[in-house]
């Protein structure tokens, strides 16, 4: 298949571009300074590179969060998002793969499941994320075939998560909580292949996380062993409603999606 990567000089693309063209996938690289360079911000130049690229799959895994701007990064997921999908309906594509993520979620007391509806009427800063979210799964299910990969927390090489990322680094100046706040997380890895299965998969939403969410005070001072750094103290009180983590049996039941690394107990060993 010939496939328009879109975020190819991401964390997930870069290590996504060669697995695909290893199983005999032509990949087109979109992303600001990628092979294609377009920004996808601009609706004309994003239709013009999709309709030169002719692809049959469009995988989206564009981001903007290197600097931690997460108001940027819904801005892209908004507007660049709908400019992607316009572009590949304008040329014909049927198949869009999408990277979202698995802590929308509404409030409640289980892991959360594909079922489980977004957290809409969350307040702001939330509402910012959470928004974008939102407007990017609704524009993408608009293709004929669509499936948007909701990955957890994500660690690992060139991550936020890793040993030398922004977070190891926040936690040794004791910006990281320990707290009851629950997240479901993912290695990286486990990431790029369950993309790559996509290209497969029945249209719809897919939890794409491991099998055990914890909360903070669990896995926060692991991740700080793991990186080398001083462990924040644990705190208690309650966890936010919505800091739920989110249920992986669909993708293993249904979809036959088994991860590497099945929990982030065996992840955070290989930092």
């Amino acid at each position: 298949m010939r496939i328009l990567l879109a975020g190819s000089t991401g964390v997930i693309g870069r290590r996504l571009e060669p697995l695909l063209t290893a199983q005999g996938h032509e990949v087109i690289g979109l992303a600001r300074n990628g092979p294609v360079a377009v920004d996808v911000l601009d609706g004309d130049a994003v239709a013009a590179a999709v309709r030169d690229a002719r692809p049959d799959v469009v995988m989206h895994q564009l981001t903007n969060l290197s600097t931690g701007d997460f108001a940027a990064n819904s801005r892209l997921r908004r507007v660049g998002t709908r400019n992607l999908v316009d572009a590949a309906l304008a040329a014909g594509v049927r198949r869009i793969v999408a990277q979202s993520i698995a802590w929308a979620y509404a409030s409640g007391d289980e892991p959360a499941t594909e079922k489980t509806p977004l957290d809409l009427g969350a307040a702001e800063p939330r509402q910012t994320t959470v928004g974008g979210v939102a407007a990017l799964e609704s524009a993408v299910r608009e293709a004929p075939e669509w499936v948007v990969l909701r990955y957890g927390t994500l660690y690992g090489p060139a991550t936020w998560y890793a040993r030398d990322g922004m977070m190891a680094q926040f936690a040794a100046a004791g910006r990281v909580a320990a707290d009851a706040d629950v997240s479901s997380l993912l290695h990286i890895d486990d990431a790029v292949a369950a993309a790559v299965a996509a290209l497969e998969w029945p249209p719809g939403v897919v939890n794409v996380c491991d099998d055990e969410p914890a909360a903070a005070s669990q896995w926060v001072p692991a991740f700080c062993a793991a990186a080398g750094v001083a462990a924040p103290a644990v705190t208690g009180g309650e966890r936010h409603g919505w800091a739920r983590g989110a249920s992986n049996h669909h993708a293993r039941t249904q979809l036959g999606w088994i991860p590497t690394y099945p929990t982030w107990r065996k992840g955070f060993a290989t930092l």
